[in-house]
């Protein structure tokens, strides 16, 4: 296999120069179910050919550049034929293949060139067009069908690029319909020879001798009695015998016909279309057992007969979790009713196959919630017990509107992970490796797990730090050309597309900080993908002034991405020096770290941000680097190693900023409790998501219906203990990716109502949001007491001891921290002062000696920072005398009697000092 590139012109010139008939021509094309795909080549000639020259390629998706392709080799007698088939095809297929090759990767909306030294001499399909999933005209569909030649054409079809209708040169045959490879009744060809004239048949009896559908199914895996012909009769349970069906209906045995046995299903599939069924209908069927891909079915049907009609036939209860998916081999083909409240886990095959995946709960990587090793694969165990997959019953890819949620999907009517359903009943089959539900009676879903519009901002929180994986952000050269890039969009459209998603995301986040992953690595001038994200940003979030780190390099490592700091500049500053690193283990493999120091200007917080890019979990290594089957995936090892280089790395202060505040944000590539996160611990970096919540149930990511975080923010501990909330956004990870920006598998009409520019499946990751309550440093200035000048009181002359004069007013701008505690006063010993600044009576008060006292006082907090010294004044009020002889004569009667009483005394008292 090769890849080159060739253009339509190319494509154009070389089939003028192509000759006007040729030996070679394209026979027959499968595109059956799963892997069934093949070509069949036929030569047209009277004597043996050489392949030498001949290259089969495969153009994907309205692409005009050839992706696999296969050189033929060898020589073809005349009049036969040469089949390359899918590596996994149907052993059918398989056995009768001259070779296998990739070129056969395709589906029906992708188009075949067949060429000779560079000169088209046949092609299937429309280079440089995608009709969306297949071309379809008079009858004629390219997706789920086999197509042979007619045997008129004897000649390629050399215009590539010209519009396509199949129906001029090709017939339609049923899907995975193989009989007929291998021979070719083109010009000279030899047709395949005719089936015998079938016996005539006994016509089929109601309600005699039959063979119970149980005995069909056995209590095994497989049905014991494959190949053999038998009769039997049940109820119509489930009909999709129409367009894009599964081509056949489902049927239960009859309510005497049940056996004891739980293991054997009373269900059954019948691969039939020719005699129209409804649900109701008791009829009896005679056929061939066969198991189709482990799955028992009824084919080769050769009569049918409707003993009745309007029949209801119950659904048997079932109820997840399950001891083990084997158990519902039982139910094959059954009518089954699930009366319990299930979780919608997978979302991913909902808009290209109608599929959603329904559990007891949400189910989760193993390694998120649990170790490494057996605890993990107990998890994921566990998993497989509570799930079963909700299929739509039909063949159609990319079906407009799709079967789920009510109304059809799009981009404002979602359907989540995390969103529930109450009951679904249908019947239960086998396909593609998994027990599947095709429903009977439309599932009505549940928006459990709503939207969020923003994330939710702390109110005690003054910076906002978040990590977003923009999912392969490419911007072609940076003015509206060179697409398609390596990664990412493929046109400017779907640019337009993305970037419209993705600021719409960062924007509404109003983080002052941002780590980005999976941005193009094209430097920073001024056509960059960073430069360009951020001018998006400015123009669309006008109350902000977004800018980005420039480390003043034209690529940051080797890979095609990389990760990247924007920030808002009307909130931080950047101080210190932006940082990276090439050296062992981020020269390969781990993206290199960068880092970077901020000030906040409204608090003056310093702390330093850095961003993290692991590898990821595919394409394994050797040794301690392949899967080990702890739950970990590929490159464990490396990952590892990674978070203690990067640890060092941060704890050697690169940026120059000797300042412990350090978080670490990113896409680790590692769930919450595997090897690299706990790394991290061990060297001082704390998950602070999952130390927050106090467990690891929050998620970025969903792969294969399970949740788990590979996004992470890991912070010192000092930094920790200022974080005051900390969430995943949801706004990815729950939705589903046919609502991403591409255009690919969608109509004209999916194309708009399946695209919102709101942040919704801007990315397949969540952001992180860390929001942090900055530790307020003040000055030594800012934090002393400050006592309130030109204060004056007043107090009566003669004024008991221990009177409360009045109130000090002073301010303590860092009263939580170093509070008042003690005041210092000069100028008077008459006054004195408490510790909460209350001025005070010391010792007798006489107007006629001093009506006035001007004191000095300074407030003295917790830190021993002294106030200035300031100056209040006390004025002493005159008595009049008239008040005072009131208040003599209001006593005198008291003092008479109180003077006759102490008279003995003061004899007693001269006595005794004589």
């Amino acid at each position: 296999m090769f890849k080159t590139k060739i253009t339509p012109l190319a494509l154009v010139i070389a089939s003028l120069s192509a000759p006007a008939s040729a030996d070679l021509i394209i026979s027959e094309y499968i595109e059956g179910s799963s892997n069934n795909k093949a070509i069949e080549l036929y030569n047209n000639a009277d004597t043996e050919l050489s392949l030498e020259g001949y290259t089969l390629g495969l153009y994907s998706n309205g692409s005009s550049s050839v992706g696999n392709s296969i050189d033929l080799t060898g020589t073809l007698a005349a009049n036969t034929t040469y089949i390359i088939s899918n590596p996994s095809a149907a052993t059918a297929i398989l056995n009768i293949a001259d070779t296998t090759s990739t070129v056969t990767y395709y589906n029906g909306d992708d188009a075949l060139v067949l060429t000779k030294d560079g000169v088209v001499v046949d092609s299937f399909g429309q280079v440089g067009v995608d009709p969306g999933s297949e071309w379809s005209e008079g009858g004629v569909a390219t997706a789920n069908k086999t197509l042979r030649r007619k045997n008129s054409i004897t000649t390629g079809r050399t215009n590539s690029t010209a519009t396509f209708n199949p129906s001029d040169e090709w017939e339609q045959f049923d899907i995975d319909t193989f009989d007929g490879l291998g021979s070719h009744a083109g010009d000279g060809g030899t047709a395949p020879a005719p089936d015998p004239e079938p016996e005539p048949l006994e016509p089929l009896v109601c309600d005699t001798d039959k063979t119970l559908i149980s005995a069909v199914q056995g209590a095994g895996d497989a049905s014991p009695l494959v190949d053999t012909v038998v009769e039997i009769e049940g109820i119509v349970t489930a009909d999709f015998q129409g367009e894009d069906g599964l081509d056949g209906f489902f049927v239960t045995s009859l309510a005497a016909d049940v056996d004891s046995d739980p293991m054997t299903s009373e269900g059954l599939f019948v691969y039939f279309t020719d005699t129209d069924v409804n649900v109701g209908d008791h009829v009896r069927v005679q056929g061939t057992v066969d198991e189709y891909y482990d799955a028992t079915q009824l084919a080769d049907v050769t009569q049918i007969a409707v003993c009745g009609t309007g029949e209801a036939a119950s659904a048997t209860t079932i109820s997840l979790p399950l001891d083990s998916q084997a158990d519902l081999e039982a139910y094959e083909g059954m009518l089954v009713s699930l009366d319990q409240t299930l979780v919608v886990t997978n979302n991913y095959g909902l808009g290209r196959y109608g599929e959603v995946e329904l559990a007891t709960e949400r189910l989760y990587q193993g390694t998120q919630i649990a170790l490494p090793g057996d605890a993990a694969n107990a998890v994921e165990a566990a998993n497989l017990t509570k799930k079963i997959l909700l299929d739509d019953g039909s063949t159609a890819q990319n079906s407009d509107p799709t079967a789920y949620p009510a109304a059809g999907l799009s981009a404002e009517n979602t359907l989540r992970t995390g969103d529930t359903v109450n009951a679904v009943t249908g019947v239960v089959t086998y396909s593609f490796s998994t027990y599947r539900i095709h429903p009977t009676v439309t599932p009505q879903f549940i928006a459990t797990n709503a939207r969020e519009d923003a994330p939710e901002q702390s109110e005690e929180a003054d910076l906002r730090i978040a990590s977003f994986n923009v999912l392969n952000y490419f911007n072609g050269d940076g003015q509206g050309g060179g697409f398609p890039t390596s990664r990412g969009a493929d046109s400017e459209e779907e640019l337009v597309r993305q970037e419209a998603k993705l600021v719409s995301a960062i924007s509404a986040m109003q983080a002052d900080v941002v780590g980005l992953m999976e941005i193009e690595n094209d430097g920073f001038g001024e056509f960059s993908a960073i430069a360009s994200l951020v001018n998006a940003l400015n123009d669309a979030d006008t109350a902000n002034n977004y800018a980005y780190v420039d480390f003043n390099v034209s690529q940051i490592g080797t890979d095609a991405i990389t990760t990247a700091l924007i920030y808002r500049a009307d909130k931080v500053e950047e101080v210190g020096t932006a940082a990276i690193t090439t050296d062992y283990p981020f020269d390969y493999s781990n993206r290199a770290p960068i880092a970077q120091s901020f000030k906040s200007l409204s608090t003056n917080e310093v702390f330093t941000v850095s961003v993290a890019h692991l590898k990821s979990k595919g394409s394994c290594g050797d040794d301690n680097n392949d899967d080990l089957g702890d739950g970990q995936g590929c490159w464990n090892e490396i990952r590892t190693e990674a978070a203690t280089a990067f640890s060092n790395w941060l704890d050697g202060k690169p940026t120059g900023v000797e300042d412990e505040d350090i978080i670490l944000v990113g896409d680790m590539n590692a769930y919450a409790m595997e090897d690299p996160i706990r790394k991290f611990e061990e060297k001082g970096y704390k998950n602070v998501v999952a130390e927050l919540d106090g467990d690891t149930l929050s998620y970025s990511y969903s792969f294969s219906g399970r949740a788990g975080s590979l996004d992470h923010a890991l912070a010192t501990e000092s930094l920790l203990s200022k974080v005051v909330a900390a969430t995943d956004w949801h706004i990815n990870a729950d939705e589903p990716i046919v609502l991403d920006y591409n255009v690919e598998f969608k109509s004209d009409g999916q194309q708009s109502t399946l695209y919102a520019e709101g942040p919704y499946r801007a990315s397949d990751h969540d952001p992180v949001i860390i929001d942090i309550k900055s530790e307020v440093v003040l000055t030594p200035e800012e934090q002393t007491p400050v006592i309130e000048a030109d204060q004056t009181f007043s107090i009566d002359e003669g004024a008991s001891i221990d009177t409360v004069i009045g109130q000090l007013a002073f301010s303590d701008p860092n009263a939580d921290v170093s509070p008042v505690i003690g005041f210092t006063l000069t100028g008077s010993d008459k006054i004195s002062i408490n510790e909460q600044g209350q001025l005070i009576v010391a010792s007798e008060l006489d107007y006629s000696v001093e009506n006035t006292i001007t004191l000095s006082i300074q407030a003295t907090d917790s830190a021993d920072n002294i106030s200035e010294p300031t100056s209040v004044v006390i004025n002493i009020n005159e008595v009049a005398e008239d008040e005072v002889q009131n208040d003599n004569d209001d006593d005198s009667g008291s003092l008479l009697w109180l003077t006759l009483l102490l008279a003995p005394l003061s004899v007693l008292r001269r006595f005794k000092k004589k």
